[in-house]
């Protein structure tokens, strides 16, 4: 980590990364594919439920980013007793929160799917889905945390084997529990639900098995206080990135829902019309962070060369893996941006072949695939702050994408595009783009005087 060259080891370390990244976007792209055969309103429901995922995410990367920093850092200074406590608290810490998710959520589960942004012909379908999802809460969370830590110690390639192993089980399961069992919606979530524990109990095999570098035993688990804020602290970044994913997604759902409605109820019932505004923006959605999972990878590959090199002093090495990281996610994105541009169409029919699921979701995937080389800048700065232990920096850039931006934008658009003349659901379609624009012009004045201030020490 301190001594091979840094383009090889980000590559080393982001190659099973992205395999991960990609493979657990596929198994969540296969429950929308096989869901959406049973109708729009499902397709809609997974879209929805889609959020309640990621504010399960949120918490996940909190714990395992936060942790995964501190520990990574601790490792480059030879810190073994801090990296041992770090992992074993941060890990007993998302199980106990997974456990929270599934007591609370259950017991206002039908309220919550509501709020989520669910139509009242979604609303079924979203209910059946979430209660299994639920249950499965503290395996989500602790495997979505243990996978961040290993990645972080540079073991990469474990984290891939746990990650891996649950997604081809789900793609598997799917169409088996869905349409042999004939258990609808709710057989999709059972196949998660299976799929997600045995990703846990591989990745829990990985530090019992004594893989990771720092240990997992109970003897570890902090009783300072000061360790649960730090690693909550250093993980806010990723908190506010997928929280306010979470937000941005509970919103979108409503205005394509209201604004959907209106665009598509001439063709259509009007109930129907708002699924299949939902519905398209939900596949679209789906296939953006299928496309994301690349450059996530790629900075999840660089997160580590960054922490050790930065916790040794090598600012020199950190320098050039940042400018590695950067022009390597440029040029994938640039490539995964004019394939979807060409085929938005086509992308989305595959998923559900419905004109108006498809008139609102390719144009929206057109515009996000106009903003994707530029997720080298967004995702590259965020991460390469949030190792470094710069928080404030990390955590307001982090909010930007999905939500100092998203928020007011999705409101505002849909007005400004109407005053031009234009249907409302535009607004909707193109907000992910203009806030990913916004976005990464922000982050360049923060990498320029990061490391301006690295070379003033």
């Amino acid at each position: 980590m301190l001594t091979e060259p840094v383009g090889r080891l980000i590559i080393k370390n982001a190659v099973p990364t992205v395999i991960t990244m990609m493979i657990t976007a596929i198994y969540n792209t296969a429950d929308t594919y096989f869901v959406s055969k049973l109708g729009t309103s499902a397709s809609g429901a997974v879209g929805v439920i889609f959020t309640l995922m990621f504010l399960m995410q949120a918490c996940a990367f909190t714990i395992g980013m936060g942790s995964g920093s501190i520990v990574s850092r601790a490792l480059g200074s030879e810190n073994f007793k801090k990296a041992n406590v770090v992992c074993s608290t941060a890990i007993f810490t998302a199980f106990f929160t997974g456990v929270l998710f599934t007591v609370f959520g259950n017991i206002f589960k039908e309220g919550l799917v509501r709020h989520l942004g669910a139509t009242p012909t979604i609303l079924p379908y979203a209910v059946d889905y979430a209660r299994y999802i639920l249950f499965g809460a503290p395996f989500i969370i602790t495997s979505f945390a243990m996978n961040n830590l290993l990645r972080f110690q540079g073991r990469a390639a474990f984290s891939m084997v746990g990650m891996i192993s649950g997604g081809i089980l789900n793609m598997i399961l799917d169409p088996v529990f869905i349409f042999v069992f004939d258990l609808g919606i709710s057989g999709a979530a059972i196949a998660t639900l299976i799929s997600q524990i045995v990703s846990f109990l591989i990745l829990l095999s990985m530090f019992v098995r004594k893989k990771s570098l720092a240990e997992l035993s109970v003897r570890h688990i902090s009783h300072s206080a000061r360790t649960y804020s730090d690693i909550i602290t250093s993980g806010l970044p990723s908190f506010f990135r997928q929280g306010m994913g979470a937000l941005s997604g509970i919103f979108m759902n409503r205005q394509a829902a209201f604004y959907g409605a209106i665009a598509l109820s001439l063709a259509a019932d009007s109930a129907l019309a708002a699924d299949s505004a939902v519905a398209g923006m939900a596949i679209t959605n789906r296939v953006d962070k299928l496309l994301l999972a690349v450059a996530i990878g790629l900075g999840q590959g660089f997160q580590p060369v960054c922490g050790m090199n930065y916790g040794a002093g090598k600012i020199d090495r950190v320098k050039k893996a940042y400018a590695f990281l950067v022009k390597a996610s440029a040029s994938v994105m640039s490539v995964c941006a004019v394939a979807v541009f060409i085929f938005a169409p086509e992308v989305v029919r595959f998923f559900r072949d419905d004109d108006a699921v498809v008139a609102v979701g390719a144009l929206a995937l057109r515009f996000q695939s106009c903003i994707l080389p530029f997720h080298a800048l967004i995702f590259g700065t965020n991460m390469l702050l949030q190792v470094a232990g710069e928080k404030k920096s990390a955590t307001f850039l982090s909010s930007m994408r999905q939500g100092l931006f998203f928020i007011p934008c999705i409101f505002l658009l849909p007005h400004v595009v109407r005053r031009l003349g234009f249907e409302p659901i535009l607004g909707v379609q193109m907000t992910q783009m203009i806030c990913d624009m916004l976005a990464a012009v922000c982050s360049v004045p923060f990498t320029v005087r990061f490391f301006r201030k690295l070379g003033e020490n």
